[in-house]
């Protein structure tokens, strides 16, 4: 039987509050009111200010999805010049704070506009602007790549660990439905260089541009793309081919087990997100569900019947039984899109052998929303010191870092 998600529950107090998954801004429209608080504690990382959130929130039109992209782009447009303007007066730090903010509020203008909006394509490629002025400054540099896959490419961003060895471990990171490399600074990025762990942010096909751009919908056997990366890591000469592994958030997190189980070559995985069976999830959902659009989207379907058809294969039952690396599961204890498959995945992974640990976050810690949307900052924690841990890193014993972000 299909888990009741709690953001589909009926509302019984529609003023803003607070909630053990965070904060409630829309009880009436609970999948703008998820965006916000997905939007809010991504600022603790950079991703915009409070204040500026509130500010944004305080202008929109509650339930209204243009006002939504309009006020976000407000203040996204005033951080994005105003970080031009500092760094033209050499203002480094300031600038890239500010570029920094742009790019996740540009992030949240996008997401409610339809797939065919001419403002989508427009909205994310100064997402990804603000983002490469941003990655442009970091010590070193971040490098903006394009990753062969099958005739195109897959849009990615590598950040190397200031303070690591010449060869060192790399996080692949890929998001979920709906979030893509440019998230994923403030969901794993940011916490992986603090612990010496390089890591290659992917848009991955149902993702960012390389959906937006190339078309490339999803698929259910995503060890192939990671494979692309992996084979474009050994061609570099600064990478530690024997500590690599792979997280994905949300959908991602189907992704990141699918990966695991089914390449060798990596020595982690983390699902950010737990995920069993997609089809189960959305068999009883119709074109009314919250999030239909991005589901047909990144499908490549006309409907959610048919994004659920194609969604068959997107399972780890027989799938686990083939994972030999080390698996770590995270989840909101009070995720609002559902709580009941992460005991599903941990229950199956410990059947058939698997190294697995599974963390579950609570309301007294916060953190309890889907993907640590709350609270990032604590899932950063909890997953990239799992990751030193499994790498053998000496987190005291790393040079000091540079300040990042």
């Amino acid at each position: 039987m299909a888990e009741q998600a709690a953001i589909d529950a009926a509302v019984s107090n529609s003023a803003p509050h607070y909630e053990p998954f965070g904060w409630h801004h829309w009880p009436d429209h609970p999948w703008l009111s998820y965006q916000f608080r997905r939007g809010l504690g991504e600022t603790q990382e950079g991703g915009g200010s409070v204040s500026e959130s509130f500010l944004a929130a305080s202008r929109m039109i509650p339930g209204d999805l243009e006002s939504w992209h309009a006020e976000w782009m407000r203040v996204a447009d005033r951080n994005m010049q105003r970080g031009d303007a500092e760094a033209a007066l050499g203002h480094v730090r300031t600038a890239m704070n500010c570029w920094l903010r742009a790019a996740d509020q540009y992030r949240s203008a996008e997401f409610w506009l339809q797939a065919d909006d001419p403002r989508r394509l427009a909205t994310f490629d100064l997402c990804e602007q603000a983002s490469h002025k941003f990655l442009g400054w970091l010590r070193p540099p971040g490098e903006v790549v394009e990753i062969p896959y099958e005739g195109k490419c897959l849009y990615a961003y590598y950040l190397r660990a200031p303070n690591a060895a010449p060869r060192q471990p790399v996080l692949i990171a890929f998001g979920g439905l709906d979030s893509f490399k440019d998230e994923m600074w403030f969901m794993v990025g940011r916490g992986a260089l603090q612990r010496g762990i390089s890591v290659l942010m992917v848009d991955g096909p149902g993702q960012g541009g390389t959906l937006r751009r190339h078309k490339l919908p999803t698929r259910h056997d995503y060890e192939v793309p990671v494979g692309a990366c992996i084979d474009w890591l050994a061609q570099r000469d600064d990478i530690d081919m024997s500590r690599l592994a792979v997280s994905g958030s949300s959908l991602g997190g189907y992704y990141a087990a699918r990966a695991g189980a089914m390449e060798p070559r990596l020595a982690a995985a983390i699902s950010h997100g737990a995920i069993w069976d997609i089809h189960e999830r959305w068999k009883t959902r119709d074109d009314s569900h919250g999030l239909a659009g991005h589901i047909r989207w990144v499908f490549g379907a006309r409907t959610m019947a048919e994004a659920t058809e194609i969604a068959k294969p997107f399972k780890l039952e027989g799938v686990l039984d083939h994972m030999k690396c080390p698996y770590l599961i995270i989840h909101g204890g009070h995720d609002v899109l559902g709580v009941q498959a992460v005991q599903q995945v941990y229950d199956y992974a410990k059947k058939v052998g698997v190294d697995v640990t599974m963390r579950l976050t609570n309301a007294d810690e916060t953190g309890a929303e889907h993907c640590q949307h709350d609270n990032p900052t604590l899932g950063q924690e909890l997953m990239l010191d799992w990751l030193a841990d499994r790498f053998g890193i000496d987190q005291a014993a790393l040079p000091p870092l540079p300040v990042q972000g």
